[in-house]
C-alpha cells in the first residue's frame, strides 16, 4: 500500500473534483426524463408535450397487462417500465424481461406500407404485442423461480463473464427461443386482442407464402431461416414475423389456439426449453412438425392459387431483368420511356433508378444511403426540371429532404430533420406536399419552392391523435389532394380534399370509398385526372382498382396471382405497376381494362375463426373503459441514481497471473438503464501469489456517457486462454466521457477523455510485456472518432465509406510529462465481386519521450487474439497488431504503417448444423501490412513486413448466443532476426 504515494493521492482529488462538476452539469442535463407511474408500470418520458397521450397509454397497457395476467396466471418479476419517445419520425417498438421488464415505444405513427403493420390505433395493438413478449420471457416456475432467489434476480449475459449465460438461461430460460417464435407468437395474440387487426389476418403474409408456391421457391427450415432468410432475403429481419407468425397460426388451425398457448405458457407442469415444451404439448419434435407445416402450406397456397386461376389472370410484360426487392413510389417519362424508382435488393445499395422500359438497361443517378426496408424512400418528381425529390434517415432518425438532377446525379440536401414523407410534387404552383409526423401526430404540410429553408413549411392542417394520412397524390390541374386514411378502430378511407380548402383552414375530407379492413394503397391520379389508381386486398390478392370521379364506381383491373402495387397510368390503354415475387418487387406494363372478375381467397387466420371461434373471446374491451383515477397515478422528474436498485448477484471465475480466483459478481441499474454499477471481486487461491496481491477487484459506474472505474489487482476471465493477457498488479481509478457530436446515419462521430491513475504497477497498463519505469503516474487521454460506411443487404460488416481516429494523451509522472499523439484511419471500396471490398488502413504516431524509458513508446505485436476471446474478432486490423510477431515484440516513440486487406464474399451456410447448434457464414479475409518505427532516428528503426489470412465461422447455441470460431495465419520479416511466423486460433463469446 505504500506505493501508492502522492501521485495517487493526486490523482483521487483530481477524480474527485471532476465529479462534483458533473454533479453540477448534471443539474441542468437536458435529458431530464419524468415519469408517470402506477403501480403495474411505469413510463419514463423526456418532452412535457408528450403528457396528452398518457392517459390513452395508461388505458392501453393496463387492459393489455390485466388480460395477460389473468389468461396466463401471470405474476409479474416486477412493474413494466415503458421509455417513450420521438427520436424518429415513424413508430417502432421494442421489448425485453433482461434485466429488468422493459418496453421501448415510439411515439410516432407506423408504417402502413403493403399492408405490414396492422391499422388500427397504434398504441393498443403495440401493447398487446410488446407485453406479449415480457410476459412470455418473465413468467416463471420451478427451477426459474429457484435461480432468481439464489441470484437475486434475472442475470443478464454479459461477455467479460461467460458463465453469465448459464445463469441467465437458468434465470430466464424462455427468453432462450428464436426470434420467430417470439414475434410469432406476439402477432398471434396481438390479432385476436385488437378484434382481427393483425398479421395473422393480413393480406401480405398470405401473399409471401402464396408467392412463393407460385414461383417454387424454396421454404426455409429452422436452420435456415436464420443463416440465410434473416441475412441475404430483401426483407431480413421480417422473415422471423412472416414465419414465426405463419407457423404459430398453422398450429392454432391445426392442433387448435389453446395447444398453442399451453406451449407459450410457463407453469408448474411446463418445460423451461421452449423445445421441450413443443414436444410436451404437441407430441412431436418442433423440427418434424416444421417440416410437416411446409408441406401443409404449400397444399393450401395451391388451392388459393387455383381459386384464383378460376377467372382468367392479368397478363403483363416484365420492364426489368430482375427482382428489385424493395420499391419506392415510381414516376414515368413518357418522352424517354424511363420509369424512376427507388430500390433496395441483396448485393447493391440503395439506390434511386432510371430504367428504359424497352431495352430493361438501369441506370443509377444516386444512392440513398438511409433506405426504408419496404418503401426505401418518399420520392416525388418535378418532370419541367427533371428533378427528383427523396427524404433521407427513412429507417430511423428524423427525415431530410434533398433532391437530385436525375440526367447529373447532382444531389443537394434541402432541409435537414424536416420529418416529412409520402411526397407529392404539385405542378400547378410547384409546391412538395407530404405528411408529417411530429409528437404522434400527423399534420399535412405544403413546402414552398426553392424548398430548403424553414421559413417554406407551411403545416396546413394537424390531425387529431389516432387517425393518419398517407399516400398522398395531388390532381394534375393542382386542386384536388388524394390521400389514404386510417382511423381509431380500423376504418379505411380514401378521401379527397380541395387544396384551396385545406389552406383556407377548412379540413374536410370527403370519404370516395369505404375500405372495410383493408388499406387503400398508392392511389394516383391518371393523366387527365378523371380517375385513381391504387391497389387493396379487398379479394385477398393485392389488385389494382379504378375509381371514376364521374360515375363514383370502383373497378376491378387486375386477377394478379400474387400481388400487384404501386399502379403508375402512363395511358388509357396502359398501366405500370409492381408484381410482387419471392425476390422482391418486379415492375410490368399491363392493360388497363376492366378484370373479368375475382375470386376470394381463403384466409388461413379466417380458417382459425371458422375452426376455432373461441378465439373471438379474447379481443379486448375498449381501453377508455379503464378506470383511470382508480390506477392512482404519481408523476414527477426521475432521477437515475434515486431509482438504482440491486439486479443480480452470481459466482465468476477469474485468473490473476496463472492463479485461478473465484469471487462474485454485483450488478445494478436503474429502471431506465442509463445507471449502472458492477462490482467483481474475488480471491487468488494459489498460496505462491504474494498476499497484497491475493484479492482482486473491479468496479464500473456509468451515468449516460460517463464512467468511472476503479481497479485493484484486476483479474479477468480471458486470462485463462491464450497470450493476451489483461490481469495488472497495482491499482487504478479512472473518470472517462464519451458524447457523440453527430449521429447522422450513415455519418457517425464523437469524442471522449480518460483521467486516470495508476499505483502499484509493474507492467503498463496498455502493454502486458513491457515493465514500467514508474510505479506511479496519472494519464489524460482525448479522441475524436468518424465513420461513414455502408453495407449492402447480405453484408456481414461495412462494404465501403471512410473511417478515422485521431487520439493524444499525456502520461504524468512525478511532474514529467510524457505526451504523444497517434491517428488511424480506414478507406473501404466495394469491388465488382457481390460483398467484396478492399480495405486501406493507415496510422501514424509519435510520442515526445526519450526511447530508453519504457512510457514513451508504442508498441506492435500479434493478432491479440485469445484461444477464447470476448473482444473484436478482427483485431489485425488494431494499429498496434502486427501478426506474425510476439505480442508488443517492437517499440518505438514513432512510427507509420499501412495494412491492405481484401474482405473477400462471406459463404453463407444453407443448413449447417442442428438447431441448437449451427453454423451461419464463413468469412475469409487476406491483408498484408509495412511498419516502421523510429522513423527519426536511423540507428533505432525497425522496419516489418507480413502477411496473413484469418477465417471466421459464426456459430450459434441454444438458439440465440453467437460465438465466433477464427483461425488466422501470418508470416512477418524482421529485419535483423528474418522471418517469424504466428497461427492464431479463438473463440469469440457473445
Amino acid at each position: 500500500m505504500d506505493g501508492r504515494g502522492g501521485a495517487f493521492r493526486a490523482m483521487v482529488a483530481g477524480v474527485l473534483c471532476t465529479l462534483a462538476l458533473v454533479q453540477a452539469a448534471q443539474a441542468a442535463d437536458e435529458f431530464k426524463f419524468r415519469y408517470f407511474k402506477t403501480q403495474e408500470f411505469q413510463v419514463l418520458y423526456l418532452e412535457k408535450r408528450n403528457d396528452y397521450v398518457l392517459p390513452h397509454l395508461a388505458g392501453c397497457f393496463t387492459n393489455s397487462f390485466r388480460f395477460y395476467r389473468r389468461f396466463f396466471d401471470y405474476k409479474p418479476s416486477e412493474p413494466v417500465t415503458i421509455l417513450l419517445q420521438d427520436f424518429d419520425d415513424y413508430g417502432y417498438a421494442g421489448a425485453t424481461p433482461m434485466p429488468l421488464n422493459y418496453v421501448a415505444l415510439g411515439i410516432e405513427p407506423f408504417e402502413y406500407v403493403y399492408e405490414t403493420s396492422p391499422t388500427n390505433e397504434r398504441i393498443n395493438w403495440v401493447m398487446s404485442h410488446e407485453l406479449l413478449h415480457v410476459v412470455a420471457s418473465d413468467e416463471a416456475a420451478g427451477r426459474d423461480l429457484t435461480f432468481r432467489k439464489i441470484f437475486s434476480g434475472k442475470v443478464q449475459a454479459v461477455p467479460e463473464q461467460p458463465e453469465s449465460m448459464l445463469y441467465s438461461y437458468l434465470t430466464t430460460p424462455r427468453l432462450y427461443a428464436p426470434r420467430w417464435y417470439h414475434e410469432g407468437m406476439a402477432v398471434f395474440m396481438e390479432t385476436w386482442l385488437s378484434g382481427g387487426y393483425g398479421r395473422a389476418l393480413g393480406g401480405y403474409d398470405e401473399m409471401q407464402f402464396r408467392t412463393m408456391v407460385a414461383d417454387g421457391a424454396t421454404f426455409y427450415d429452422l436452420v435456415s431461416l436464420e443463416t440465410e432468410g434473416k441475412a441475404i432475403d430483401f426483407q431480413i429481419g421480417q422473415m422471423s414475423y412472416l414465419y414465426g407468425t405463419r407457423f404459430i397460426s398453422y398450429l392454432a388451425y391445426r392442433y387448435g389456439p389453446l395447444k398453442v398457448i399451453d406451449w407459450l405458457k410457463r407453469d408448474k407442469d411446463s418445460k423451461p426449453s421452449y423445445r421441450a415444451q413443443f414436444r410436451h404439448v404437441f407430441g412431436t419434435d418442433l423440427e418434424s412438425e416444421w417440416l410437416r407445416w411446409i408441406q401443409w402450406e404449400i397444399s393450401w397456397q395451391r388451392d388459393n392459387l387455383e381459386k384464383v386461376r378460376e377467372f382468367p389472370v392479368t397478363q403483363y410484360r416484365p420492364l426489368s431483368s430482375r427482382p428489385l426487392g424493395s420499391v419506392s413510389r415510381a414516376y414515368f417519362d413518357p418522352a424517354r420511356k424511363t420509369l424512376y424508382t427507388a430500390v433496395n435488393y441483396p448485393g447493391e445499395f440503395a439506390h434511386i433508378v432510371a430504367i428504359e422500359i424497352d431495352t430493361w438497361k438501369m441506370r443509377k443517378i444516386a444512392e440513398v444511403a438511409t433506405p426504408a426496408l419496404y418503401y426505401v424512400t418518399s420520392l416525388a418528381f418535378d418532370p419541367e426540371t427533371r428533378t427528383l425529390f427523396y427524404t433521407t434517415h427513412n429507417s430511423s432518425q428524423w427525415r431530410g429532404l434533398n433532391k437530385v438532377d436525375v440526367e447529373t446525379g447532382k444531389t443537394t440536401v434541402l432541409i435537414k430533420d424536416c420529418r416529412t414523407g409520402d411526397l407529392v410534387f404539385n405542378r400547378a404552383d410547384r409546391t412538395l406536399w407530404g405528411v408529417r409526423h411530429n409528437n404522434g401526430l400527423s399534420a399535412i404540410v405544403k413546402i414552398l419552392p426553392p424548398y430548403d429553408k424553414w421559413e417554406d413549411i407551411r403545416v396546413v392542417w394537424t390531425l387529431p391523435f389516432g387517425k393518419d394520412l398517407f399516400d398522398l397524390d395531388v390532381s394534375p390541374d393542382g386542386k384536388i389532394l388524394t390521400a389514404a386514411m386510417a382511423g381509431v378502430t380500423g376504418q379505411q378511407r380514401l378521401v379527397r380534399m380541395s387544396i384551396a380548402d385545406l389552406e383556407a383552414g377548412k379540413a374536410e375530407p370527403e370519404v370516395l370509398y369505404e375500405f372495410a379492413g383493408n388499406s387503400p394503397a398508392n392511389f394516383v391520379f391518371s393523366p387527365d385526372g378523371d380517375f385513381l389508381f391504387g391497389t387493396s386486398y379487398l379479394s385477398g390478392v393485392s389488385n389494382i382498382f379504378r375509381y371514376n370521379f364521374s360515375t363514383k364506381e370502383m373497378d376491378t383491373i387486375t386477377n394478379g396471382l400474387t400481388g400487384f402495387f404501386r399502379p403508375l397510368p402512363v395511358s388509357a390503354e396502359s398501366l405500370i405497376a409492381f408484381d410482387f415475387t419471392s425476390k422482391g418487387f418486379v415492375p410490368v406494363m399491363l392493360p388497363n381494362r376492366k378484370a373479368e372478375d375475382v375470386n376470394a381467397i381463403r384466409f388461413l387466420g379466417q380458417a382459425i375463426i371458422e375452426e376455432h371461434p373461441i378465439v373471438k373471446d379474447w379481443t379486448l374491451g375498449s381501453p377508455a373503459a379503464i378506470d383511470l383515477e382508480a390506477l392512482h397515478a404519481t408523476r414527477g422528474d426521475y432521477s437515475p441514481i434515486k431509482n438504482l436498485q440491486f439486479i443480480s448477484a452470481y459466482p465468476i471465475l477469474q485468473n490473476y497471473r496463472g492463479s485461478t480466483c473465484l469471487g462474485m459478481r454485483f450488478d445494478w441499474m436503474d429502471l431506465a438503464g442509463i445507471d449502472k454499477l458492477e462490482v467483481s471481486a474475488s480471491y487468488s487461491l494459489n498460496q505462491g501469489v504474494d498476499p497484497d496481491e491475493r484479492y482482486h477487484v473491479m468496479a464500473n459506474y456509468r451515468h449516460w456517457g460517463w464512467e468511472l472505474s476503479a481497479t485493484a489487482n484486476r483479474a479477468d476471465f480471458y486470462d485463462f486462454f491464450g497470450p493476451t493477457k489483461t490481469s495488472r498488479k497495482g491499482y487504478s481509478l479512472s473518470l472517462g466521457y464519451t458524447g457523440i457530436i453527430t449521429n447522422d446515419k450513415p455519418t457517425y462521430m464523437d469524442w471522449g477523455f480518460d483521467l486516470a491513475g495508476y499505483a502499484g504497477l509493474d507492467i503498463l497498463p496498455e502493454y502486458q510485456n513491457v515493465p514500467t519505469s514508474a510505479k506511479e503516474f496519472w494519464s489524460v487521454s482525448a479522441r475524436l472518432g468518424y465513420r461513414r460506411d455502408r453495407r449492402t443487404i447480405g453484408a456481414l460488416e461495412p462494404e465501403k465509406g471512410v473511417e478515422w481516429s485521431l487520439e493524444a494523451s499525456d502520461s504524468i509522472v512525478k511532474g514529467k510529462h510524457y505526451p504523444r499523439v497517434w491517428a488511424d484511419s480506414a478507406f473501404g471500396f466495394y469491388l465488382p465481386w457481390e460483398h467484396s471490398s478492399l480495405w486501406l488502413h493507415a496510422s501514424a504516431g509519435k510520442s515526445w519521450g526519450n526511447p530508453e524509458d519504457t512510457i514513451s513508446n508504442f508498441y506492435f505485436g500479434g493478432f491479440g487474439n485469445n484461444w477464447i476471446d470476448h473482444g473484436e474478432v478482427r483485431r489485425y486490423r488494431d494499429y498496434y497488431s502486427f501478426p506474425g510477431m510476439d505480442i508488443d515484440q517492437v517499440g518505438g516513440t514513432d512510427f507509420g504503417k499501412l495494412l491492405l486487406e481484401w474482405r473477400l464474399p462471406p459463404v453463407r451456410f444453407h443448413h449447417f448444423g442442428v438447431p441448437q447448434l449451427y453454423c451461419t457464414w464463413g468469412s475469409l479475409t487476406l491483408f498484408s501490412s509495412g511498419l516502421s518505427t523510429n522513423l527519426s532516428d536511423s540507428a533505432l528503426r525497425s522496419t516489418l513486413y507480413n502477411f496473413g489470412a484469418q477465417f471466421d465461422v459464426k456459430v450459434v447455441m441454444f438458439t440465440n448466443l453467437s460465438f465466433t470460431f477464427s483461425v488466422g495465419y501470418a508470416r512477418a520479416y524482421y529485419r535483423g532476426t528474418g522471418w517469424s511466423d504466428e497461427v492464431m486460433i479463438s473463440l469469440k463469446i457473445l
